[in-house]
Protein backbone atom coordinates (compact mmCIF):
# COMPACT_ATOMS: atom_id res chain seq x y z
CA UNK A 1 0.00 0.00 0.00
CA UNK A 2 1.41 3.54 -1.16
CA UNK A 3 2.03 5.91 1.35
CA UNK A 4 3.19 9.09 2.43
CA UNK A 5 5.27 9.94 5.13
CA UNK A 6 5.21 13.75 6.44
CA UNK A 7 7.81 15.79 8.33
CA UNK A 8 9.06 18.79 9.61
CA UNK A 9 6.31 20.07 11.44
CA UNK A 10 6.63 21.07 15.19
CA UNK A 11 6.88 24.80 17.21
CA UNK A 12 8.02 27.77 16.05
CA UNK A 13 8.12 31.20 17.18
CA UNK A 14 6.18 33.73 14.75
CA UNK A 15 8.86 34.97 11.79
CA UNK A 16 10.34 31.34 12.06
CA UNK A 17 10.78 29.27 9.26
CA UNK A 18 9.86 25.33 8.81
CA UNK A 19 10.63 23.15 6.10
CA UNK A 20 7.98 20.46 5.66
CA UNK A 21 8.75 16.83 3.71
CA UNK A 22 6.35 14.38 2.39
CA UNK A 23 8.40 11.53 1.97
CA UNK A 24 6.27 8.59 -0.85
CA UNK A 25 6.84 4.94 -0.43
CA UNK A 26 6.89 3.67 -3.96
CA UNK A 27 7.60 5.31 -7.44
CA UNK A 28 4.99 6.41 -9.64
CA UNK A 29 4.41 6.31 -13.42
CA UNK A 30 3.24 9.61 -13.68
CA UNK A 31 1.79 12.82 -10.96
CA UNK A 32 -1.03 14.50 -12.16
CA UNK A 33 -1.47 16.86 -8.86
CA UNK A 34 0.39 17.57 -6.24
CA UNK A 35 -0.22 20.04 -3.30
CA UNK A 36 -0.47 20.83 0.21
CA UNK A 37 -3.30 21.85 2.58
CA UNK A 38 -4.20 22.91 6.18
CA UNK A 39 -6.86 22.29 8.68
CA UNK A 40 -6.94 24.33 11.58
CA UNK A 41 -9.66 23.59 14.93
CA UNK A 42 -13.34 24.32 13.50
CA UNK A 43 -12.35 25.35 9.75
CA UNK A 44 -12.86 23.32 6.84
CA UNK A 45 -9.48 21.99 5.07
CA UNK A 46 -8.02 24.47 2.95
CA UNK A 47 -5.40 24.46 0.40
CA UNK A 48 -2.20 25.80 0.89
CA UNK A 49 -0.21 24.80 -2.45
CA UNK A 50 -0.97 23.07 -5.19
CA UNK A 51 0.75 22.03 -8.51
CA UNK A 52 -1.09 20.45 -11.22
CA UNK A 53 0.30 18.23 -13.42
CA UNK A 54 1.09 20.74 -16.21
CA UNK A 55 3.16 22.48 -13.88
CA UNK A 56 0.82 25.59 -12.62
CA UNK A 57 1.23 26.39 -9.36
CA UNK A 58 -1.27 27.91 -7.07
CA UNK A 59 -0.80 29.60 -3.40
CA UNK A 60 -3.64 30.84 -1.12
CA UNK A 61 -3.30 34.16 -0.64
CA UNK A 62 -2.65 34.09 2.85
CA UNK A 63 0.51 32.66 1.94
CA UNK A 64 1.66 33.87 -0.94
CA UNK A 65 5.66 35.02 -0.75
CA UNK A 66 6.30 33.07 2.33
CA UNK A 67 5.77 29.67 1.32
CA UNK A 68 7.38 27.89 -1.89
CA UNK A 69 6.37 23.90 -2.88
CA UNK A 70 8.93 21.85 -4.72
CA UNK A 71 9.32 18.13 -5.11
CA UNK A 72 12.79 16.50 -6.17
CA UNK A 73 11.89 13.33 -8.10
CA UNK A 74 15.11 11.23 -6.97
CA UNK A 75 14.12 11.40 -3.46
CA UNK A 76 10.61 10.65 -3.98
CA UNK A 77 9.79 13.82 -1.66
CA UNK A 78 7.57 16.55 -1.88
CA UNK A 79 8.42 19.93 0.71
CA UNK A 80 6.86 22.91 1.71
CA UNK A 81 9.01 25.84 2.66
CA UNK A 82 7.39 27.87 5.14
CA UNK A 83 8.99 31.45 5.72
CA UNK A 84 8.07 34.36 8.24
CA UNK A 85 5.44 32.07 10.13
CA UNK A 86 2.53 33.80 11.50
CA UNK A 87 0.42 32.73 14.06
CA UNK A 88 -2.58 32.21 11.46
CA UNK A 89 -0.91 29.55 9.91
CA UNK A 90 -1.22 27.18 13.15
CA UNK A 91 -2.95 24.20 11.57
CA UNK A 92 -2.58 20.43 10.71
CA UNK A 93 -0.76 20.35 7.59
CA UNK A 94 -1.58 17.04 5.35
CA UNK A 95 0.32 16.83 1.86
CA UNK A 96 -1.41 15.23 -1.45
CA UNK A 97 -0.74 13.69 -4.40
CA UNK A 98 -2.90 12.47 -7.68
CA UNK A 99 -1.16 9.74 -9.29
CA UNK A 100 -1.14 7.10 -11.87
CA UNK A 101 0.71 3.65 -10.58
CA UNK A 102 3.05 1.74 -12.45
CA UNK A 103 3.39 -1.95 -13.46
CA UNK A 104 0.94 -3.58 -16.16
CA UNK A 105 -2.53 -2.10 -14.79
CA UNK A 106 -2.40 1.73 -14.24
CA UNK A 107 -4.54 2.72 -11.73
CA UNK A 108 -5.56 6.67 -10.04
CA UNK A 109 -4.72 7.09 -6.84
CA UNK A 110 -5.38 10.22 -4.40
CA UNK A 111 -2.92 9.93 -1.52
CA UNK A 112 -3.14 11.67 1.49
CA UNK A 113 -0.33 12.02 4.24
CA UNK A 114 -1.40 10.90 7.97
CA UNK A 115 -1.10 15.27 8.80
CA UNK A 116 1.27 17.04 10.93
CA UNK A 117 0.71 20.12 13.39
CA UNK A 118 2.44 23.09 12.79
CA UNK A 119 1.93 25.87 15.66
CA UNK A 120 3.15 28.90 15.34
CA UNK A 121 3.40 30.68 19.06
CA UNK A 122 5.75 33.01 21.12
Amino acid sequence: QVQLAESGGGLVQPGGSLRLSCAASDRFFAIYAMGWYRQSPGKEREPVATVTGGGKTTYADSVKDRFIISRNDAENTMYLQMNNLKVDDTAVYYCHLGVVTTGPTHRSLELWGQGIQVTVSS
